[in-house]
């Protein structure tokens, strides 16, 4: 089985925020709820991309080992 993760969404008067409670920074607003939860998506995509760059930034060409990697739950 794999590993979900939690999206969270409340209710503001602006309309709604989002995040997700396992991936800190990934979080977001939207007018509808089905707006935030797009938008959520899109947040948690860019905040993974940003960390494989910093992941890359930091290796310097150094010799590394990359694999694929999955979570199964416990």
């Amino acid at each position: 089985m794999n590993f979900s993760f939690t999206a969270v969404f409340q209710k503001v008067p602006e309309g709604y925020i989002g995040y997700v409670e396992e991936l800190p920074g990934a979080n977001t607003q939207g007018r509808t709820l089905e707006e935030t939860r797009v938008n959520l998506n899109e947040a948690v995509q860019l905040v993974l991309e940003a960390n494989r760059q910093l992941a890359e930034e930091s290796m310097n060409g150094g010799e590394v080992i990359r694999e694929p990697f999955m979570l199964n739950a416990a």
